[in-house]
């Protein structure tokens, strides 16, 4: 295995896929001669050439409309979000076309196209370029929604949604481009879409965390394990379809629940899986499941406000104390 960043990881990915099948091709705002706003496409315009690598204008929902159309006569797009909330400007092509054609068509009209870049909480840019957009997409019929949160998830994940016949969402994070990891070299290394993965093995409490905050999560268990408590974290990593089986392995294994999400939330990720693990695991439960999320505000631009918007690992903390009632400990 070879060592690399998360941002080295989805270049790689991109790249193995592009050479394996000449469908594949990369469009959006800054991806060519720029190589990309997060380096993410950095090489790509010169080993595959413009036909293969579009540099778009600012225009979301024309270079989103264009990807759908080559979608469906057989090409395999990869659209880039320069950050995902200007996705909200593609939203009617997104919804209305890459989810929904399949069905509208009768199955005439597969869409394989990927769309993908950074979302979620990021280094001070402020509200408008913060948002957790996964809660825009994971409820459409039809779309698929991917979040890695490691360098090998990121080359695995991103070569199976290449791959799929349906539109996927693909919702990286800034905050971890740089973060290295073990990533196979092998060029047919994939991780299927629908399957989460437990990061840390524990008998105590479940907590389900993914992205930035499965990295909270991991800290606020080794600071929990000095107090004796044994958390076992679980990533989705695919948030449609979900993995509930692995998510309710756990908690009928730990008796207790604590669900962590950096968006806002009401009507969040961690509404959906709390409502899954109620549905599934009720009587397994030994206490009320705790969700720890973002505050219901927009994200400030100072730094420390940042911090105070976004789930810390001592509201982690703090939750799986309540959920183990070791308050005081």
């Amino acid at each position: 295995m070879a060592v690399m960043t998360y941002r080295e990881a989805l270049n790689v990915a991109l790249r193995e896929e592009m050479r394996r099948d000449p469908r594949v091709f990369v469009i959006g705002e800054e991806v060519g001669l720029y190589e990309g706003a997060y380096k993410v496409t950095q090489g790509l315009l010169k080993e595959f050439g413009p036909q293969r690598v579009v540099d778009t204008p600012i225009a979301e929902s024309g270079f989103t409309g264009v990807g759908i159309g080559a979608a469906m006569v057989g090409l395999r797009p990869v659209v880039e979000m320069m950050t995902f909330n200007f996705a909200m400007l593609a939203l009617d092509q997104i919804v209305n076309s890459a989810a929904k054609m399949y069905y509208m068509s009768g199955g005439q009209y597969n869409i394989p196209i990927v769309i993908r870049g950074p979302g979620g909480p990021a280094h001070q840019l402020a509200a408008q370029h913060s948002q957790s957009m996964e809660v825009y997409f994971y409820h459409v019929p039809g779309l698929k929604v991917v979040r890695p949160s490691t360098p090998m998830d990121a080359k695995g994940l991103l070569k199976s949604a290449i791959r799929d016949d349906n539109p996927v969402i693909f919702i990286e994070s800034e905050t971890l481009y740089a973060v290295k990891g073990e990533v196979p070299d092998d060029p047919e290394f994939i991780i299927p879409l629908g399957q989460a993965v437990v990061r840390r093995e524990g008998t105590d409490v479940t907590v389900i965390a993914y992205m930035g905050m499965m990295y909270r999560a991991l800290e606020a268990a080794e600071e929990l394990a000095k107090e004796g408590i044994s958390v076992e974290i679980v990533d989705p990593r695919t948030l449609r379809p979900m993995d509930t089986e692995t998510i309710i392995g756990s908690v009928r294994k730990t008796h207790r629940a604590v669900v962590v999400e950096a968006g806002a939330g009401f009507a969040g990720m961690g509404s959906e899986i709390s409502a899954s693990i109620t549905e599934c695991a009720f009587d397994d439960l030994d206490a009320p499941i705790e969700r720890v999320t973002g505050e219901n505000a927009p994200m400030p631009y100072a730094r420390n406000l940042e911090r105070a918007k976004t789930p810390s690992k001592e509201k982690i903390v703090d939750a799986v104390r309540r959920v183990c009632h070791a308050q005081g400990s």
